[in-house]
Order: structure tokens, then sequence, then C-alpha cells
């Protein structure tokens, strides 16, 4: 590993500047007060901000800066997008959980019928955003698309983890790959490709430095799945804020089910290595993505 995990805390972004840039926008909005109150429970109430983070350090890698308009609507928007995902996700119909973040899953606090339309209206939320908030339609044109895009791969991956229909030739480790490379590394994937975007968009986006940010998020996705696999077996629903083991009592392919728990490990190293790589022709100006790396590959919740 390069770095020590605690040397991310230099390089951390203000996350509460995207967490109230939400709030403002949701209070301008004409709600219902029942979908608004649940819709700032799932995109308020805690969490990581992983994923904005992620959009926020690929604008500075390429010149770009926190402040900027671009980037902060951009990881707000993926943020609210991971919301809807979160809520969806949690149903009944799907892996139904009834924890999230150290709380009661929104279909759990507010009932299902408004979990499913507190979802519905954060996914629609997340790129219309994009479009109120920024006034270059050629840039939020271009980051709704990307985001518009993800999210079409995370919907199939999550078809595909829940409901099969994957091609039969596919080997297991394929088809695990095929299910995370789309439900979790195209949203990280899209973080960073939005971010540097974003933070090139005023000199020009160079495309050999959106390929490297982009090989980046499709290592980092992948990676961080591997961990999130681990600590499923590995930690204790306290200590992560959500049920664990739940994966092996419905019978998921999983990487340490497949792999074991040492090669999977040795994917973390592998993949951590190969996102680090991507980002040498970035320079110092990537710090912050490398210590987000060694974040993901050493995280224990």
């Amino acid at each position: 590993m390069t770095q020590p995990p605690e040397s991310f805390a230099a390089h951390a972004p203000d996350v509460s500047a995207i967490e109230r840039l939400i709030g403002d926008y949701l209070i301008g909005l004409s709600l219902p007060d029942s979908l608004r109150d649940g819709i700032r429970y799932a995109v308020l109430g805690g969490g990581k901000r992983l994923r904005p983070t992620m959009v926020l350090l690929a604008a500075r890698a390429v010149g770009g800066s926190d402040s900027d308009d671009g980037g902060m609507v951009a990881a707000a928007a993926v943020e609210m997008f991971h919301a809807f995902t979160l809520v969806h996700d949690d149903l009944p119909a799907m892996d139904d959980d009834d924890l999230r973040r150290g709380r009661p899953t929104v279909h759990i606090q507010f009932g299902e019928a408004m979990a499913i339309l507190v979802g519905d209206c954060l996914m629609g939320l997340s790129t219309q955003i994009l479009c109120d908030r920024l006034d270059d339609l050629e840039l939020s044109g271009m980051l709704a698309a990307e985001l518009s895009r993800a999210g079409t791969a995370v919907i199939a991956g999550q078809v595909h983890d829940t409901l099969g229909d994957l091609p039969a030739d596919l080997d297991p480790l394929e088809r695990l790959n095929r299910i995370h490379r789309n439900k979790t590394g195209a949203l990280f994937t899209a973080s960073c490709r939005m971010g540097g975007i974003a933070g090139m968009w005023s000199r020009g986006v160079d495309p050999g430095h959106l390929g490297a940010l982009t090989r980046y998020g499709e290592a980092t996705g992948l990676m961080f799945q591997v961990v999130d696999d681990l600590l499923d077996v590995e930690q204790s629903a306290e200590h992560i804020g959500k049920r664990t083991a739940k994966d092996e009592e419905r019978g998921k392919l999983t990487y340490p089910g497949l792999m074991g728990v040492a090669a999977s490990r040795e994917a973390v190293e592998r993949l951590h290595g190969e996102a680090v790589a991507s980002l040498e022709v970035l320079g110092a100006a990537a710090d912050g993505l490398r210590a987000l790396a060694e974040l993901f590959a050493v995280r224990t919740r």
C-alpha cells in the first residue's frame, strides 16, 4: 500500500457543503411534506458520502476546485442517485433489509409505498438538480448523460444480482464481475467521470485524463464490492450499521464465497494497484484519489 489510511484526512473535502446544497435544494421544491421528509431521511440521514467525495477529488485531480459549481452539483446529484439505489435495494422485494446506516430503512420507517415513491423521486431529482442548478446547459447535459448511463447499468446489475438473466456461457467469476461492474462499479466510474468533466470544463476536457479517471473508477468500484463482501462475512451488524451474513443466507454469489477470503484479499490488493497506476498521468493533483483508494482497500465498515 502506498499511504497509511489516515492520510485521507488531509485530502477529504467538506461533505457538509454537499449536504447543505441538497437540503437547500429540497426546501425549494414543491413536494408533499411526507415525501420531502422521506427524501431527507434517505439522503441526509448519515452515510460516508464516498461517491460525492470521489466527484470532488476527481475534479481536483484535473485542476478543478471544490468551490466550482459544476463539481459540487455533480457531487450532490451522485449522492441523491446513490440514496435512491439504497432505498430500493432495501425493499422487501429486493434485499428486504430493515437496517441501513444504523437506523431503520426507509420502508420500515415510512412504509413500503412511500419508500418506493421516495426512491422514484430521488432518481428523478438526481438529474433535475443538474439542470436546475447549473447555468451551462451543455455541461449539465453532459453530466446528466453520464449519470443516466450509469443508472441504466446499475439497474441492469441489480437485475443480474437478484433475478439472474446472465449469459449461460459465463463462468462464476465472470458472472460475479458482470454483476458488480454494473451494480457497484458504474456509479463509481460515473462519479469520477462527472468530477473530471466538471473540473476540466472551463479549459476543455482532456480525453487522456478522463480515461485515467475512468480506469480508476472501474478498479475502485470492483475493489469496493470485494471489500463489501468481506465485511459481510467478517464484521458485525452493529459495527457496519446494516445486517450482515445476509448474502450467504440467500445463496448469493460473493467473492469470499467463490474465491475464499485469502484470494479475495489478493484481489483487493491487485485492484488497488490498478487504481493507483491509472492515476500516474495526473501527477500529484490526484493524491486525494490515491488516498481514497487506500481507504477503500482497508475500510472496516
